[in-house]
């Protein structure tokens, strides 16, 4: 038979539990041999159990449907999915298609009693989980209170040792030799020899200065972090920052994670006091602020042109914004200036690895794209009518959040149902009449949670529609004025609003927008 091992943790520090992925792998491999399949694939990540969204997951379940194994071996159920739901969801699909489940700590039953078993289990072990998380947070708290750096990678900081530990003298910072003498030479070069940020980055790369992380190249983002760190003159602070969703993701189909940080309120942050003990001198620190904060507003990029497509144009390649600059040219007159546009993926700062897409004359795919937006917006009245169908045929919103309040309902009544089940089969019930009526709870609740998911999407369609709008709305006013007389500003708000977005590919440009009109998309062309 062929065989696939999955093993999933959610963090990297499972030792002393026995769940780590190395452990897990050579107790499926174990397992495996001594039933005599042939190990296919293996599979492990560090991953939460209570999401399905897990690129080694996806892949698996990619074979169980190509029918490519035959059997899914497992550590324990847990190790699979941490929500009931879920595990439901996981195990129905592998018996669909004729693949079976084996745990190597544990009996997996195919029968309805097994699934009641295996649901049972993982609503257990998806309280567990959330106890874990709450007792964590409590625990880093508290010992954010004492003091102490909190537990994780938030220790770590490059110029210092992490001295873990409970105890007095433990939980703490200590100077790192090796690394703060470059520390203290990056402030150096930084306010007394002038060295701006990107030199700095590519001065340590010649020097070949180990990275923070060990790995990689040094970068300008990397450097301004360091200037930029209270921690260097030692104000540290727990719980400064939290996570949430990002702004951008480079891959829209990335695990769909609170991976951006967000910086909490001040009234949050709790110091640490001792916690760091100081490299920098708070005047060296000071100055450097100053000389940062100088630079920004001596920045080209603020003193420089108005760029029409910022924001809005981007490399088809390698998904990287398209910036603006300006090119000087020498003539026996004096200087020429020409505004241009390119790929930040060519930047040596952004990627070793350039991208090589060509760079384009603002001018002319400026010109080039608000030529087709105007096709659009002298006639907007077609725009608006094309949103204004689109809402239409949408179910009424208030009808919708009635209904999802009347599912609320229907779920809660079906807890209850759920209960008293469970109540009369503790009292002498029948075995087999709990199986059925847990069978039809469970394709009841979940019939109840397909329609909530569907109104819930079809509510955040109607309000993107709304949005889209409004927007056209507020740039309709203007188009009653000449089209030549719009500012830049005022162009700007006009490719907002209609969602306009510009791909560059060598010498194709490609101009789209989200809002239909009667004739297709509202700009979707290919330009040479």
């Amino acid at each position: 038979m062929r065989a696939v091992i999955y093993c999933r943790v959610s963090t990297d520090s499972q030792e002393t539990e026995g769940t780590s992925l190395q452990t897990q792998l050579e107790a499926c491999t174990t397992y495996c041999q001594s039933k005599g399949y042939n190990i296919a694939y293996q599979f492990s990540e560090v991953c939460s159990g209570l999401t399905l969204d897990r690129p080694k997951l996806n892949e698996l379940r990619e074979l169980v449907r190509a029918h490519d194994i035959d059997v899914v071996v497992i550590y324990c159920l847990d190790r699979l999915s941490r929500d009931p739901v879920h595990g439901v969801i996981v195990t129905e699909e592998l018996q669909k298609h004729n693949v079976s489940l084996e745990a190597v700590t544990e009996t997996v039953e195919s029968t309805d009693l097994g699934k009641l078993i295996s649901y049972v289990r993982g609503y257990a072990a998806k309280l567990e989980a959330q106890k874990i998380r709450e007792r964590t947070m409590r625990g880093a708290r508290k010992r954010a209170e004492a003091g102490k750096i909190p537990i994780g990678g938030t220790g770590n900081l490059y110029g210092y040792y992490y001295v873990r530990g409970k105890v007095q003298g433990q939980g703490i910072r200590i100077e790192n030799p090796d690394e703060s003498k470059w520390l203290k030479q990056i402030f150096r070069w930084y306010v007394e020899d002038g060295i701006g940020v990107d030199r700095l980055a590519y001065k340590l790369r010649e020097l070949g200065i180990p990275t923070p992380s060990g790995k990689g190249l040094w970068f300008a983002s990397t450097v301004h972090k360091i200037l930029t760190n209270t921690a260097y003159v030692g104000e540290t602070y727990a719980f400064r920052e939290t996570y949430g969703e990002p702004t951008y993701r480079l891959k829209n189909d990335g695990k769909k994670k609170n991976t951006g940080r967000i910086v909490r309120p001040r009234d949050q942050w709790i110091a640490l006091p001792n916690a760091t003990p100081p490299i920098i001198p708070i005047e060296v620190f000071q100055m450097a602020q100053e000389k940062l904060q100088r630079n920004k507003e001596l920045a080209r990029r603020n003193t420089q042109e108005q760029y029409l497509l910022r924001g809005f144009i981007r490399c088809a390649r390698c998904n990287r914004a398209y910036w603006g600059y300006v090119k000087q040219y020498k003539l026996t007159s004096g200087k020429k200036r020409k505004l241009y546009y390119h790929c930040s993926g060519n930047l040596q700062m952004v990627s070793p690895i350039r991208c090589g897409n060509k760079n384009l004359n603002a001018d002319k795919i400026e010109t080039l794209v608000w030529a087709e937006v105007e096709k659009v917006i002298s006639n907007p009245e077609i725009v608006i009518s094309e949103v204004q169908r689109r809402r239409q045929e949408m179910e009424n919103p208030n009808s919708l959040k009635q209904k999802l309040d009347q599912l609320d309902i229907q779920l809660k009544h079906l807890k209850k149902r759920e209960q008293r089940v469970y109540r009369i089969y503790e009292y002498g019930g029948d075995e087999d009449l709990l199986i059925r009526d847990m069978t039809s709870i469970k394709t009841e609740r979940q019939r109840l949670l397909d329609e909530k998911s569907r109104i819930e999407s079809t509510l955040a369609k109607a309000h993107e529609i709304e949005e889209q709008r409004q927007g056209i709305e507020k740039f309709c006013e203007l188009v009653k004025q000449k089209l030549c007389l719009f500012s830049i500003e005022e162009k700007r708000l006009a490719l907002e609003a209609l969602r306009i977005r510009v791909l560059v590919d060598g010498e194709t440009v490609f101009i789209s927008g989200s809002i239909p009109s009667t004739k297709g998309s509202v700009v979707s062309n290919t330009v040479a």
